[in-house]
């Protein structure tokens, strides 16, 4: 590793390179997994491509195709993208390519929705739980204990489901790695299935994935150990986390700072902090840059690189985060959804020479 957050240099700034493993980010700036609902059966089509593109086109060091679920019954939606078979991988191949044709680096967020899956997506009804009728299917989770309560029980999942689901992100690891994506990130966030393990809010199992903090942990433990045994050497290997469920009895910093210190030694090489999820209607206080004190605290108390989300949206904000050792890293998930080009604004607010596109920089920089 050539970077190490005891080394912050006050030098640092949002439009310093980063290096990651084999990859050397050309910024700070990284666009946030967001889902699209808008694919057939798992696969990328014109939609995703256009969107990434258009980010990587924009300036953005690492572009992270949204939650792409790691088995059918794992998305969120029946429009989530997939990587359960290999035609799958296939249709991503060109959105990797994209990204890295154009100077970026591409990468890709493996997921299981867990309690939270077979929902219709949020510009079709919102959280309405689907019925087989509707194209949904049953749900799973590490207890029976719906997500809301007025939706029905997942089923609880036995240690050969279990089993099962750890060959799925392993599988689908590698299908990411033939496709050409070269940052690879577990969510284990928002309440979807591995945050569901390890909340105490949603496991009240009494096995070896259940009760104590390490039984509770010890899913995702087993996830990031294989991931890491799958994947190249040099392909850098992250998690998003939820610092906090918000509520009381539930996950916290504390935890979240022992759960980044486990996964360090295994060879995950920076937490994505995010929060909450594990519950419907809690109140969150929302404000800018309010969940960047939880990647603070896991990257000054662990020493893992961490990057930082949440009502991020100006460059000077972006810029102080990285300066002051906050995170490593900035991911934006709105703010690119407004302005696509927002890391060639940023270079410009630094004073810096904008590196357009090629195709765009002969006529921009023209005077006449």
């Amino acid at each position: 590793m050539n970077y190490s957050p005891e080394g912050h240099s006050s030098s640092l700034h949002l439009l310093s390179p980063l290096t990651l493993r084999g990859i050397t980010l050309k910024n700070r700036i990284a666009v946030s997994p967001m889902c699209q609902y808008s694919a057939v059966d798992g696969m990328a089509n014109d939609w995703h491509l256009v969107h990434l593109g258009s980010r990587a086109v924009g300036g953005a060091a690492l572009v992270i195709v949204e939650a792409t679920a790691v088995a059918p019954e794992g998305r969120i939606t029946p429009g989530d993208l997939g990587l359960w078979r290999d035609d799958q991988a296939d249709a991503l191949q060109r959105i990797a390519a994209f990204v890295a044709g154009v100077g970026g680096v591409p990468g890709i967020q493996l997921a299981h929705a867990g309690r939270k899956a077979s929902h219709a997506p949020p510009f079709g009804g919102g959280a309405i739980l689907l019925g087989a009728a509707q194209g949904g299917w049953e749900t799973v989770a590490p207890s029976a204990i719906p997500f809301a309560e007025d939706e029905p029980k997942p089923r609880e999942l036995d240690t050969s489901r279990i089993g099962a689901l750890v060959e799925a992100f392993a599988s689908a690891s590698r299908r990411a790695v033939r496709a050409g994506f070269r940052y690879i990130e577990i969510h284990a966030a928002h309440g979807y299935l591995l945050h569901e393990f390890f909340s105490p809010l949603s496991n009240h199992r009494t096995d070896a994935y259940g009760g104590s903090f390490d039984n509770r942990i010890h899913l995702l433990l087993q996830v990031a150990a294989r991931l890491r045994r799958e994947l190249p050497e040099d392909i850098p290997l992250a998690c998003r986390i939820s610092a906090t469920d918000w509520v009381e009895g539930g996950w916290d910093l504390d935890q979240s700072i022992a759960l980044a210190r486990a996964l360090r030694p295994i060879g995950v090489d920076l937490i994505d902090v995010s929060s909450g999820g594990i519950l419907p209607k809690i109140p969150i206080p929302a404000a800018p840059g309010y969940q960047v004190p939880f990647a603070a605290a896991i990257r000054r108390q662990t020493g893992i690189m961490t990057s930082a989300v949440g009502l991020i949206t100006e460059a000077a904000q972006a810029d102080e985060i990285i300066r002051v050792g906050s995170a490593d890293i900035v991911l934006l998930g709105r703010a690119m959804l407004r302005e696509p080009y927002w890391a060639l604004k940023a270079e410009s607010h630094f004073d810096r020479e904008v590196e357009w596109p090629t195709q765009y920089g002969y006529a921009v920089r023209k005077k006449r």
